[in-house]
């Protein structure tokens, strides 16, 4: 059965609203909207909050927040072009709502205190797994913020492991050793200090969620196969997961 055929999910009642089509032309990776809605399930996301969308990519985490949440967004990435996501913000109505920006998450130019909640989808592992780096977001954040994080992970972590398992090592690389379990990131979070409190839980379901979409996307592409539906087929949620991660500042 095709597929495409399996995409309205009845745990992702908003995401159903959005055209395959539409998610693949504008991201990779897995279903950025199914994360976001499982993420946001833990945060207080009330219509006129400042929302940072770290990490957007081409915007469609962006037009989800300010559709369906009603906040105000500032999406901001440093390998998109900000006038191409702001094509994709104004067809889609939102050009109001979402400004997007060319920023590099290390050096963010905002000031303290600029934000009610900070999101990031699928981008974490990039730049966000260094001990001093949930910190410095806090920082941004308004008294009785959220930090929210959806990210690939693992059920175990690699050093008990004591290697990277071949199928994810072949596909993923080096850049596993920033896939955590949602404990270990739990762990770093409150030991940072930075938070009242943290929550951490695995997506009970995301390696086939993920697996899903990816063979959704290549069926919309006529493709047959990819690497990342291989490795996720040969794992079948043996180690891959993702992390939904939160932390509140005092």
């Amino acid at each position: 059965m095709p597929a495409l055929d399996h995409l309205t999910k009845g745990e992702f009642p908003r995401s159903n609203k959005y055209d395959a089509k539409w998610l693949v032309d504008l991201d990779m990776g897995p279903h950025p909207l199914w994360l976001l809605e499982d993420l946001a399930a833990d945060l207080d996301l009330e219509p006129g909050m400042r929302v940072l969308d770290l990490g957007s990519g081409l915007g469609a985490t962006s037009v989800f927040l300010a559709k369906e949440y009603g906040v105000d967004v500032v999406a901001v990435d440093l390998w998109v072009d900000p006038t191409e996501a702001g094509e994709v913000f104004a067809k889609e109505g939102v050009g109001e709502q979402v400004l997007p920006m060319r920023v590099d998450a290390g050096a963010l130019p905002f000031g303290r205190a600029s934000f009610d909640v900070i999101v990031s989808i699928d981008a974490w592992e990039y730049f966000g797994t260094g001990d001093h780096y949930p910190p410095y977001l806090a920082g941004f954040l308004k008294r009785g913020g959220q930090l929210g994080v959806a990210t690939p992970a693992l059920t175990t972590e690699v050093r008990e492991l004591g290697a990277i398992p071949d199928h994810i090592d072949t596909v993923v690389g080096a850049e596993t050793a920033a896939w955590h379990t949602a404990d270990w990131l739990r762990s770093q979070w409150e030991f940072s200090r930075a938070f009242t409190s943290v929550t951490a839980r695995a997506q009970p379901d995301g390696c086939a969620n993920w697996l899903l979409w990816e063979r959704a996307v290549m069926e919309l592409k006529g493709q047959m196969s990819s690497p990342v539906q291989q490795m996720l087929e040969a794992d079948g949620g043996a180690f891959v997961t993702f992390a939904m991660v939160t932390g509140r500042v005092a």
